[in-house]
């Protein structure tokens, strides 16, 4: 009989537990997306073999997305007790026994975790299959080597985890809920938490907290003298600084505009008392949420500036896309099909050892090199600088042949030589074509770039002189990335926004009854839905900007690995910020449908 009564409980509740249910499976799917790659050593060694500290990386990467779990699961839980406690309480006041509960608890806590991971695997195999090549060919253009959707290590690690954890969470939620006295279950949640100002204390905080950032904003600075050690001293102190931070600042800021004029306009006075009533408790959540919003706009903002990369060493490289030796008609034709910024044709005779070359196409048609400029620009230095080209005349190619041998295919170490068109037709050979041309921009004509490449035959890219080959080099060194960039900012997104969003939720329960209160004594629903919209976007808008000021801080540590960390960082931001906005529209429409009274009363 109390087994169906708590199952006549869920079904009243089902569309909370679609949701409670929907953001585990894509908690566990994530997690699993990320071990298929983390306990891979064969993918880790063939596209990070070039990066040192790769299996660090990953390993430290696999410990942090293990830690951010527990923290997933524990405020899922707390979403599911938030809706039980007020069932088994009543339960209990029947007459229940106390070890029926317990049980009870125990096996729908197991039973949701178990379900959620082995569904949640199942889907992380699926995205990992779609979304894993569809970021390396769509954004990156590299094939993974080594790949494999379906990781049975992974497999087991992701649903052994999960289940251990529901088990360790039943096991807790069965130990407390049978503890606690019947009334403390029926009216728990109504137990204030009032913030109170210490100044001494918390100026102390700010004090301690600042020192802390300071210290890990220096070693983030300073990789080159740290090394991988600046990760974890990084993390740890930052972590405590935001900490700190939050619980002074955060408290110190409500109780002073609670007080202020402003607040008391509509309900601006009860969205601040919403706010402080559980203030100490999202002090824990809004740092932890700061945290995961720098690692995730971090790893987004690194993978994107890697592929930007790539573009701008290679177009610096050499000032000629191609050199193709005696190009065919399909050639000809694949070539016509680019944006082409320059083009040109050289006349050529090889012997053993020289190229000979008509020195009056060279004066008529320079041969152009890449500058020695800085890579950044001197003016404005979050732009990297255009790569500037000159023409380099006859006596400047005398001095220095090895300029154009390096454009020589299949002859650089042939010295070349310029003669003038009476000698050219003496030289008895047969007269080839050199063509040399570059294209606008390499990314955009990656695939025209591919099919000039295969109407020569598919020769190894090494062998055809110009940037191209050092923009191919380039995405297969940066290409792992790159990929881990993407990756990882995703799965830190939705990571953090689910955690935010089961912490709001769990405390939506107790809400319930003071929106209804508001709904009786008159409030407007559109007064009521700004109100909750307003404190939702609070919560969601400060751990951002933290997060955003670790990020600038914490991109330092790729200066050793990039140009130009900053360069068009507002692109990384934005698809960040429309993807972090998705999830607050989301627990907005949920948190409404939990504590919005579905009649209105009459006036």
């Amino acid at each position: 009989m109390l087994t169906k009564l708590a199952f006549t409980g869920i079904k009243s509740r089902l569309r909370d537990y679609i949701v409670l249910l929907f953001g585990l499976m894509m908690s566990s799917g994530i997690f699993y997306m990320f071990e298929s790659l983390a306990t891979n050593r064969a993918f880790i060694k063939a596209n990070a073999r070039q990066i040192t500290g790769a299996n660090f990386i990953f390993l430290f990467g696999a410990i942090l997305l293990t830690i951010i779990t527990l923290v997933y699961v524990f405020y899922a839980n707390s979403f599911l007790m938030s809706m039980r406690r007020h069932d088994y309480g009543l339960f209990m006041m029947l007459g229940a026994k106390q070890s029926k509960i317990g049980q009870l608890i125990l096996i729908e806590t197991s039973v949701i975790g178990t379900i959620a991971s082995l569904i949640g695997t199942f889907v992380g195999w699926g995205l990992t299959a779609t979304l894993a090549p569809f970021l390396m060919s769509r954004m990156i253009g590299t094939k993974l080597h080594h790949f494999s959707a379906l990781y049975w290590p992974a497999v087991w690690i992701t649903i052994l985890l999960y289940i251990v954890l529901f088990l360790i969470a039943g096991a807790i939620n069965r130990l407390v809920l049978t503890k606690t006295p019947v009334l403390k279950l029926l009216k728990g949640d109504s137990q204030p938490n009032r913030p109170r100002l210490k100044p001494v204390s918390q100026l102390l905080q700010v004090i301690i907290g600042l020192g802390l950032l300071a210290m890990g904003y220096y070693a983030m600075s300073h990789i080159q003298t740290f090394v991988l050690s600046a990760i974890p001293i990084g993390l740890v102190t930052i972590v405590l600084g935001t900490y700190l931070l939050f619980n002074a600042v955060f408290v110190w800021l409500i109780i002073i505009i609670k007080r202020s004029n402003w607040s008391n306009r509509g309900l601006r006075n009860f969205t601040l008392s919403q706010l402080s009533f559980r203030i100490r408790n999202y002090t824990k959540i809004l740092s932890i949420v700061s945290i995961l919003v720098a690692l995730s706009l971090g790893a987004i903002t690194v993978g994107i500036g890697l592929q930007r990369q790539v573009t701008a060493l290679s177009t610096a490289s050499n000032a000629y896309t191609m050199a193709i030796k005696n190009p065919s008609a399909e050639t000809l034709h694949e070539i016509n099909q680019l944006k082409l910024a320059t083009q040109v044709t050289y006349q050529q005779k090889e012997t053993k050892q020289v190229i000979y070359y008509r020195a009056n196409q060279i004066k008529q048609h320079p041969v152009q090199f890449t500058g020695f400029g800085p890579l950044i620009n001197s003016t404005k230095r979050n732009r990297l600088a255009e790569p500037k080209y000159r023409p380099m005349t006859r006596s400047q190619l005398s001095k220095h042949p090895e300029k154009l041998m390096v454009l020589q295919p299949k002859a650089p170490q042939k010295t070349p030589r310029l003669v003038s068109d009476d000698a050219f037709k003496k030289i008895p050979v047969k007269t080839q074509r050199l063509m040399l041309f570059r294209v606008n921009n390499l990314q955009a004509d990656k695939a025209g770039l591919k099919r000039v490449v295969a109407s020569l035959g598919n020769p190894p890219v090494t062998t055809i002189p110009g940037s191209y080959n050092v923009f191919i080099l380039g995405t297969v060194l940066f290409g792992g990335l790159e990929f881990m960039g993407f990756f990882l900012g995703i799965a830190f997104l939705a990571m953090l926004a689910s955690c935010l969003m089961f912490k709001i939720l769990s405390g939506a329960a107790s809400d319930k009854g003071r929106y209804e209160m508001l709904n009786k004594i008159g409030a407007r629903p559109a007064a009521l839905r700004s109100s909750i919209a307003r404190e939702i976007l609070v919560l969601f808008v400060l751990p951002a900007i933290v997060g955003v000021i670790h990020v600038f801080f914490g991109l330092q540590m790729f200066k050793v690995l990039m140009l130009n960390p900053y360069y068009q960082i507002w692109l990384p931001f934005t698809i960040f910020f429309v993807l972090y906005m998705i999830y607050y529209i989301i627990t907005v429409q949920l948190y409404e449908h939990i504590v919005l009274p579905k009649l209105k009363i009459d006036q």
